[in-house]
């Protein structure tokens, strides 16, 4: 039961250039991209929850709603999704890309960076239709993924105090969520100084640098918060940080959620008296909402203004120009870029 849609807008993230570098596996060729929105062209058989015409935003954690995962009140990793094993292709086993006659895999079952593509409908939330495409695109990956980490995983107390390490787009979503749930202090971690007034602008009460101490971070956030802060997030994918914001948090009663995808599959050694005396260490997918059911309430959270989307967005280009975007990227000049068809 599929669905063919044509694109409008897609968010370049840095999981995307995981994938080009190779540092997140994927089948290849692959077309990637998996942070969008668009309208449906054209439905399979079967297909019920969404018509030609509808607004909608493709997700690469599908909810099919049906496996032990989706019917789990708190859990969304749906056991249908390509993240657990990337097979490159929709959920029946095909790929429905081709170039000269050869197939292109899918990247998890969205592939965005293209005009048009095809998804399943367990992959796709049918949204408002009043809704910006190139603005709430964002609810596709990068913003559901950081608020949601602080709103439902971690589930952020009214007056605490987080540490958020690492302010690219996810990590200012993860700030607005703690905002959002009535955080007293919200305190943003990144070596990249030029990041810290638009953590500020969404809701950071202040911003400090690894670099400007000379003892390690979590030290310095235990120093400035009687112990260590009640939330932590980890917004980078690095096993370093993981540990350092797990340690920032209160070992009595911290809790740390990781947020950023570590390129490769590396382990990392950790004193279990980390864990023993208290803490919390979490972890969760696409903020851990359920897909299908949460995008059109997070759209529609959106359009009542109950949290902004378009101080993330700092470039736009048309799609030809996407080597410029992913240029921006690198270089930690954008927050996100959005491509527009």
């Amino acid at each position: 039961m599929s669905t063919a849609g044509k694109m409008v807008a897609t968010g370049i993230c840095r999981s995307d250039d995981h994938v080009i570098a190779g540092t997140i596996v994927s089948p290849l060729p692959v077309i990637p991209g998996h942070e969008a929105a668009g309208i449906v062209e054209s439905i399979g058989e079967g297909v019920t929850t969404v018509k030609p015409g509808d607004k909608v935003i493709p997700v690469f954690n599908p909810q099919c709603g049906k496996c032990r995962v989706c019917k789990h009140p708190e859990s969304n990793f749906c056991l249908k999704s390509d993240l657990r094993k990337s097979k490159g292709t929709l959920v029946d086993g095909t790929t429905r890309f081709t170039c000269k006659g050869k197939p292109i895999h899918h990247l998890l079952g969205t592939s965005t960076f293209s005009q048009y593509t095809v998804v399943d409908e367990i992959s796709v939330a049918k949204i408002d239709p009043s809704a910006p495409l190139e603005t709430v695109c964002l609810i596709s990956c990068g913003f559901s993924t950081g608020y949601g980490s602080a709103v439902k995983v971690a589930k952020v107390t009214k007056g605490s105090t987080c540490a958020v390490f690492g302010l690219g787009g996810v990590g200012l979503s993860a700030i607005i969520g703690c905002k959002a749930a009535g955080a007293a202090r919200i305190i943003g971690v990144d070596i990249n100084k030029d990041k810290f007034a638009k953590a500020k602008e969404l809701g950071a009460t202040e911003c400090i640098s690894p670099q400007d101490y000379d003892k390690p971070i979590h030290e310095v956030l235990q120093d400035m918060t009687d112990g260590g802060v009640d939330f932590s997030f980890e917004v980078i994918g690095r096993l370093d940080t993981m540990v350092s914001a797990l340690a920032s948090c209160h070992d009595a009663c911290g809790v740390s959620v990781i947020v950023g995808v570590p390129p490769d599959s590396q382990n990392l050694s950790m004193n279990p008296m980390a864990l023993l005396t208290g803490r919390t260490w979490k972890g969760a997918l696409f903020g851990g909402f359920k897909s299908k059911d949460s995008i059109p309430k997070l759209v529609a959270d959106f359009m009542a203004k109950k949290f902004p989307l378009d101080p993330l967005i700092t470039n736009v280009l048309p799609f030809e120009k996407i080597n410029e975007g992913f240029d921006l990227l690198r270089s930690g000049k954008s927050i996100r870029t959005v491509l527009t068809f």
